[in-house]
């Protein structure tokens, strides 16, 4: 029955579609309910045919609230083609005839009719651009369906389609957009509109299912590969489990027990690995406590428990290796021969431990380096600096998150080897804290008659360190407390002289810092009388780092020069030059004056950097005795200053002089009163700028000094020898005086050095008036007291 004519518009039955939105020019089936699908049969029956509207409910219409309000206006005039019955209701097969839009929806004998009027294109696209847009759209299509399997049958039928519209209505229905959206579509009424906006859905789309199918294909990548990792896994297990073979020597329970008989463990040490293999066997493979099992066995597994290779120790080879890696040191280098001689007899095993002390820069840590190498061992470093907390010596329980072995053990694996050089760098920086004492924890590792025992918490057995060649370095013996400090012995390395400095940085630091650069010999050579100006003017060290920035400076200012095409090569650096390579001096140092006033003494300290020259100066004024000290002494040297008031009181009082000590005061002077000064040095030197003060003689400038005095007068030892006659020959001083008992430390001072000075060895403070002021001062039999005692009859 074809729709019927009314004053209103053409009347039809309404077909109700869920979620289907029909287009012109496209067949369609869809689901009819009982009602409506009879209704359908009756008029093909009588008329042959039948026609009805078909709209759209919006989203979320339920049957039961179907009315006006709740379907889509626009749709189209549908030609029942054939009905089929099912299950709930009737397969209705029908061909889209054209557009309409409903005017006014009603009821009538529990049908919904509806009048609707046709909606007419607007052909605002000629036939150019019509035929453009309908390849491009085909093309569209076959692009997407290319990426899905048997794609052919879905597109054949749009080879023979010749309309956007067509396609449109076939393609549509797959499209997986919203309902909204494809209603849109179908009212555009613009024929350009439509066409563009179908073809930019079939662009969206593309791109869409492009990254679906790249998404979808990692994801099957990667669950195919640890499904695939799994199964082989899982197959190798077993058939190495049928075979009793374990290729793979870091998996598998099976491959741990056969490690740990192959490891060399002692028995008990065996036995523990043993139990804690049947705790990751009997666990199962969900058991919370496998990795951290696991992590132990390896760690006891990787740790070496026999000396595999024992190398005979060649001690002059271990000579030629000391003396062509460093310059000076002499008696150093012989004092390691000499322990390598006696690990030689006692067939290696280690005895004392050693330990290197001395200024920056003096090469402590490359000596143990040049140790590990005479020796063929391995070398290991651990530096200590900072370092607070006992765990970090003997490690973490296992019991705890994230435990780990201390930095001992952790040498040891890292060496692979059970008797490497194992350098304990700057064992004077540790510190103590709440978590422990780590200077402690390191007595039972430089303890040669219990380190064979070593016990490390998350090892939980002994391991033996007895065969480990221990060598620390500190930078002051001070900060080491005493039980530590007695299990070491103790090589000092004072520093080095100026010649020796010189022949380093030819010898080491010149080709190191050439190779650094980019440069060579050909490029950037530095003449001898720069190298010792750099040394003198430059840097204020005992060792050569210092010298070695200052080389990297000249090093870079060259290469800059030659990348600029600025230089001729080779580059020569000369003395007058390095006022324009590395700026101005540095280091002011202190040179003998050309003459003294009365009350003026040049006298010698030591410094952690080396030796210098220091002036202690004097001067009085009326007064009431009282003696004034200034200079930031420290309390030895103030109480050096009181002992030498004293004693030249003592001393003077009964000698012809002017001086009234209970008129005057002494006023105490040593320049650089910003720097602190202290030790027990000076009195020599302060009591003799007291009488040379008092006296009105002046001392002469070439001279030096250095020594302790008691209140007995009697000259005492000091230290820092070689460091102070170095820094009198720097500054220009021709003869030193210097404690008798202290003759014996000129030996360390280099011969050439002490072929230019003259060095009077004195016992008294007599012999020190007598070479300083030329003054003949009697020791006394009976000191001062005793003769007030004596004239008061108490004699």
């Amino acid at each position: 029955m074809y729709p019927q004519a009314t004053e209103n518009g053409t009347e039809s039955i309404v077909i109700r579609l869920s979620e289907i939105v029909i287009y012109p020019e496209s067949k369609t089936k869809f689901l009819a309910d009982k009602k409506t699908g009879q209704v359908l049969l009756s008029m093909m029956e009588e008329e042959g045919t039948a026609y009805a509207v078909g709209l759209t409910m919006k989203d979320g219409t339920q049957l039961s609230d179907l009315s006006e309000e709740t379907l889509y206006k626009t749709g189209n005039l549908l030609e029942i083609i054939s009905i089929l019955p099912a299950d709930e209701g009737y397969v209705v097969f029908a061909r889209s005839v054209k557009r309409v839009r409903s005017t006014s929806i009603y009821k009538k004998d529990g049908m919904f009719y509806t009048t609707y009027e046709h909606v007419q294109d607007v052909d605002d696209l000629d036939e150019g651009l019509r035929e453009v847009i309908l390849k491009d759209i085909k093309k569209m299509i076959y692009e997407i369906s290319e990426r899905f399997k048997s794609s052919e049958t879905f597109t054949k039928p749009i080879d023979k389609m010749d309309s956007v519209d067509q396609i449109m209505g076939y393609v549509m229905p797959f499209m997986p957009i919203e309902v909204k959206d494809k209603q849109d579509l179908l009212e555009t009424v613009s024929v350009r509109e439509r066409y563009l906006t179908f073809l930019y859905v079939l662009t969206n789309q593309k791109e869409n299912i492009n990254i679906q199918i790249e998404v979808a294909k990692k994801v099957a990548e990667k669950v195919n590969r640890t499904h695939r990792e799994a199964m082989l896994r899982e197959q190798l297990k077993v058939i190495q489990e049928e075979l009793h073979e374990f290729d793979d020597p870091e998996s598998g329970e099976a491959n741990y027990k056969d490690r740990i008989e192959r490891s060399g463990m002692p028995e008990d040490v065996k036995k523990k690995a043993f139990s804690e293999l049947r705790k990751l066997e009997t666990g199962g493979d969900h058991n919370p406590e496998s990795n951290v099992i696991r992590n132990y066995l390896d760690l006891l597994l990787d740790l070496p428990w026999d000396v595999t290779e024992r190398k005979s120790i060649d001690i002059e080879q271990a000579r030629n290796v000391l003396e062509s890696n460093h310059n000076g040191l002499e008696k150093v280098k012989e004092r390691i021969i000499q322990h390598l001689a006696v690990m030689k007899l006692k067939h290696e095993k280690q005895g004392s431990i050693i330990l290197f002390t001395g200024p920056p820069g003096t090469g402590k840590t490359s000596l143990g380096k040049s140790i590990a190498d005479a020796l063929g061992r391995e070398y290991v470093r651990v530096s200590l600096g900072g370092v607070r907390d006992e765990a970090e010596i003997r490690g973490h329980r296992k019991t705890y998150i994230g435990a780990m072995p201390g930095r001992i053990v952790q040498g040891i694996r890292k060496a692979g080897t059970k008797n490497p050089v194992f350098i304990l760098d700057e064992i004077d920086k540790l510190s103590s804290s709440h978590s422990g004492d780590p200077a402690s924890a390191l007595l039972e590792v430089l303890d040669p008659e219990q380190n064979n025992t070593f016990s490390d918490h998350y090892l939980e057995v002994p391991y033996d360190l007895s065969e480990v060649l221990f060598i620390a370095t500190a930078n002051s013996l001070a900060n080491i407390p005493g039980p530590l400090r007695d299990r070491m012995e103790i090589i000092e390395i004072s520093g080095y002289t100026k010649n020796e400095k010189l022949d380093i940085a030819k010898d080491h630091l010149i080709p190191l810092i050439l190779e650094d650069h980019g440069l060579d010999a050909e490029k950037l050579r530095i003449e001898d009388d720069a190298l010792k100006l750099m040394i003198e003017r430059y840097t204020r060290e005992a060792g050569v780092r210092g010298l070695k920035k200052q080389l990297a400076r000249a090093a870079r200012f060259v290469s800059e020069k030659i990348v600029s095409g600025n230089a001729e090569l080779p580059y020569v650096i000369k003395a007058d030059m390095l006022k324009e390579v590395l700026g101005k001096e540095l280091v002011r140092q202190d040179d003998a004056r050309k003459e003294n006033v009365p009350g003026v003494v040049t006298g010698l300290a030591w410094t952690p950097v080396g030796g210098d020259i220091l002036f202690i100066e004097g001067t009085f004024m009326p007064g009431k005795g009282k003696l004034t000290l200034t200079g930031q002494l420290g309390d030895v040297m103030k109480e050096s200053a009181h002992i030498s008031m004293s004693l030249a009181r003592s001393r003077l009082a009964g000698t012809a002089t002017a001086f009234d000590f209970t008129a005057s005061d002494i006023h105490i002077h040593v320049p650089s009163g910003a720097t602190p000064k202290d030790g027990p040095s000076a009195g020599v030197t302060l009591f003799t700028a007291i009488t040379s003060l008092i006296t009105g003689k002046a001392v002469d400038p070439k001279l030096a000094m250095t020594g302790e005095i008691t209140l007995s007068g009697a000259v005492l030892p000091v230290g820092g020898i070689k460091e102070k006659v170095l820094a009198a020959h720097r500054a220009g001083i021709k003869k030193v005086i210097l404690p008798k008992e202290n003759e014996r430390d000129l030996e360390d001072v280099p011969e050439d050095v002490r072929n230019e000075l003259k060095f009077v060895p004195v016992e008294t403070i007599e012999e020190v008036l007598k070479e300083a002021l030329d003054i003949d001062l009697h020791r006394p039999a009976v000191s001062y007291i005793d003769k007030k005692m004596a004239s008061a009859g108490s004699i």
